[in-house]
């Protein structure tokens, strides 16, 4: 007599089918957290572009609109994008995974209008304001 050992396909598929619907709950929480960091690289982003600008204003009493005279370097697939004068500056940061609607913008001294990247729009010099 032979000795039947293994799994039935029955079995098999019962298997296949719970991975099935683990996979369908955890793909969902995957994303939101890739967005989340996501919006994480442009808030930081942000604020070392921030602290570059101060130091620049110390050396210069000027604020720039040089990634270069700032020594500024960005996280890959996140674009800043500068507005200064004299007296205050304004960046806004998108990152190439999210929509050109979804961002983080804000500003520091004087500037004539705040920056906008969707619905996000700093209310004081200093915050910092994020479509999601």
């Amino acid at each position: 007599m032979r000795d039947k050992k293994g799994f039935t396909l029955i079995e098999l598929l019962i298997v296949v089918v719970i991975i099935g619907i683990l996979a369908a709950i955890a793909i969902p929480k995957f994303s939101a957290t890739r967005e989340k960091a996501y919006f994480s690289a442009m808030k930081s982003d942000l604020h070392n572009l921030a602290s570059q600008e101060e130091i620049y204003y110390s050396d210069y009493y000027s604020y720039t609109n040089s990634t270069v005279d700032l020594a500024f370097t960005n996280t890959e697939a996140v674009t800043v994008t500068i507005a200064a004068t004299t007296s205050g500056w304004s960046a806004t940061a998108t990152h190439s995974a999210l929509g050109t609607a979804e961002g983080c913008a804000m500003y520091y001294g004087t500037v004539a209008t705040p920056p906008t990247v969707g619905t996000a729009t700093p209310t004081a010099p200093g915050d910092l304001a994020c479509t999601s």
